[in-house]
This record gives C-alpha cells, structure tokens and sequence, in this order.
C-alpha cells in the first residue's frame, strides 16, 4: 500500500520540488539583505530533505528510475572505502573480504552506493561505543530450498554481499519489522526508518533479496543476494575537466525544444536555460510540441521531455520528433517510472536522463554533457529550409 502511494504521489511532489528547489537556488544568485538569504536557504534545504525522502520512498516501493549497468561490486566497495572510514569513525574498525574473480551484477550504481552506505550507517549506528564492521562479497549457487525460504530469490546464481557488525545484536521480535518503512529502534529525531525499507526496494528491483540473521548479543549480519550476469562490467572512466567558462557544452545560442506537461516545472526550466543562453521553445503536451515543430526556424540541437505524460509518453514523442530532426539529442526528465515505462525499454541503455526533483547546476550540467557528446559526434542541427 505504501508502495502504490509512493507512486501515486511521487510525479506531482517531484514536479512542486523541482520548483520549490530551483526557485530558490536561482533566488540565492541575487543580492538579498542577510535575513531574507537565510530564510531562502532554509527552504531550499527543507527541499531537498523532502526529495531525499520522496527517493527513499520510490526505492522502498521499487519505483525509482534506474540507470542499470554491468557492475563489479568489489569495484564499488573498494571506490567507497575511505568514505566509509571516515563517515564510520575511528572507534569501529573496518574490514574487508572480497572474493576474487567476482561474478558481474546489472544494477544502478548510484543504487548500489546507496545500498553499502545504508548498511554501514546501520551498522555504525548499532555500534555507539565502537565495535568490528566487515563487509565481504561471493559468488553462490541459490537452490531451490533456500529460494523458497527467502522471499524475492530465484534459484541460480547469485552474487551476494553482507555486512556485518559487532553491535548488541536485532531482538528476534521485531526482525520481521525492520525492512517496513518509518520503522526505527531510534530515538524520536535520530532517524527516518527508511534506511533499511531503501537498501530493501532497491536490491528487489535489481531482482535479488535482502535478509538478516541477527541474535542477541552476537551482532547483525545482512545478506543481499543480486542475479548474476554473464556480461562484461562497465569499470568507471575518469572524465578530463571540461574548459572553464562554459562547460564545453554550448550555451552559445542551441535551441532547445522543452516539453513538459506542469506549466510551473516548465516555466522554471525554461527560465534555467534561458539564464544559460540557450534558445528555448516550450511546449505544455505532445501534440503541441509536435504542432510547434513545423514552425521552428531551424532543428532543435536538444529535446527536453518529461517521460510521464498525456496522449503519449516521452520516448514515444522523442522518437516521432527525432524522425523529423535525426541530428537532434533527448534528454529525459521523470520524478519516477513505472512498470509501462520499464517494459517498453524507457531506461535502456545510452538514453540520457535527469531525475526530478530538478536543481539548477544539475540540470545544466546534464545539459552541457549530452550537447558535448553530441559535438564530439560532429553532429549538427542543419536550418528548416
């Protein structure tokens, strides 16, 4: 239930976020007397306290947009480690136990990051006066006896990953509580209760399972279980800096086709790139933005759409439009997906997508970024003749 109103909510409350958070980002740029930039940093970071919530959320319902690639979780482990350290203190000593010759998973790897550090914050917080943490990986064959006894595993191969703690250890009475959302052992204030609900929804929704064996006194142990996958992982490339003073992306005139159905959140982007100087035509509906395209006095460099949309979705409108204007690039904008947008290939890979709630750096980075790609391809917008 909690899942369907993640859901239900999630698109609109995103959409009055991205306003609430850019407006006053883009406020902030100005000159205000001392006690107003105060207030309006308040709001701004009530904001994205609220989008953190709202993303934790779509994670614990298995409704967050995903980037899924071929991941090597030794890679991630090994990349997060001196943030660990200093984000577990010096009093809980870290240790690690990574299986050589790891199996490969296809998962988000921010999703990932997200799923490591939520259960070492757990850890660390089961342990106020230090302890042992240690975080190890395996391959291992799932049979049918064990997936049947562990809710959201198939048998076959698996690659798992736990963490485990030294702490006082998981009352057997409430194990079977500590996964639900907004539950917490914490006192009032000291914790949302969606740490292990996010670690929870987003392992589901890479298709594997999480559980935990856990008696007084000796400690928690986690074990998340993720499909294994026979292709090649993707090992992360250091991007050179681009120049300074324009991102290396444009912003010299491009014109972009924004279409977005919530005429605020359309407003407010449009206002974010006009600041940057790009040329920006804005359409509220599919069928508008395809009624405008006969008029524009030369191809759009970049299409900006929403995915969630009337009459038709934003992959189906960008490929209609990307008929008529081959050379331009999309960007793809959602504050969620759903089961529709997944079936039909919305996240597949190479598409380029900026989640909401929209913030103003982020938006133009992303935007410098695709139009980059699209100048390193030597592909050009050509005038409507």
């Amino acid at each position: 239930a909690i899942g369907r109103l993640a859901g239900g909510i999630a698109h609109d409350f995103n959409n009055l976020l991205s306003v609430i958070i850019s407006s006053t980002v883009m406020l902030s740029a100005d000159q205000l007397e001392e006690r107003t930039a105060r207030e309006v940093d308040e709001i701004r970071q009530a904001g994205e306290r609220a989008a953190d919530l709202t993303r934790q959320l779509l994670a614990f319902s298995r409704q967050q947009v995903r980037a899924p690639k071929v991941l090597d979780l030794n890679d991630a482990i090994v990349r997060m480690d001196g943030m660990l350290r200093r984000m577990i203190g010096e009093d809980i000593d870290l240790g690690t136990a990574l299986a050589p010759g790891l199996d490969a998973v296809r998962a988000d790897a921010c999703q990932i990051e997200q799923v490591i550090m939520n259960l070492v914050v757990n850890a660390r917080d089961a342990m106020p006066d230090g302890g042992r943490l240690q975080i190890e990986t395996a391959n291992v064959d799932v049979d049918e006896p064990f997936a049947r006894a562990h809710l959201g595993l198939t048998p076959g191969r698996h690659v798992m990953l736990a963490v485990m703690d030294s702490g006082p250890g998981i009352d057997p009475a409430i194990q079977d509580k500590i996964f639900e959302p907004f539950f917490t052992t914490k006192e009032h204030g000291k914790g949302t209760g969606l740490g292990l609900a996010t670690v929870f929804g987003i392992v589901r929704q890479s298709g594997g399972g999480v559980f935990v064996e856990s008696r007084p006194g000796q400690g928690a142990t986690f074990r998340c279980y993720f499909p294994y996958t026979d292709a090649v992982p993707v090992r992360p490339v250091t991007q050179p800096a681009p120049p300074s003073g324009g991102g290396g992306g444009g912003n010299g005139g491009e014109t972009v086709l924004l279409v977005e159905d919530d005429a605020q959140v359309r407003r407010v982007v449009g206002r974010i790139l006009r600041q940057e100087g790009y040329d920006v035509v804005e359409a509220g509906l599919p069928s508008e933005a395809l009624r405008m395209e006969a008029h524009l006095p030369r191809s759009p460099h970049l299409i900006i759409t929403d995915l969630v949309m009337p009459e038709m979705n934003g992959r189906q409108l960008a490929d209609r439009l990307r008929s008529l204007h081959p050379s331009a690039e999309v960007l793809y904008m959602s504050g969620y997906t759903d089961h529709l947008l997944e079936r039909d290939g919305i996240l597949e890979d190479g598409l380029h997508f900026l989640p909401k709630p929209i913030i103003p750096a982020v938006l133009i980075e992303a935007v410098h970024a695709v139009l980059r790609g699209r100048s390193a391809n030597q592909r050009t917008g050509s005038a409507r003749t």
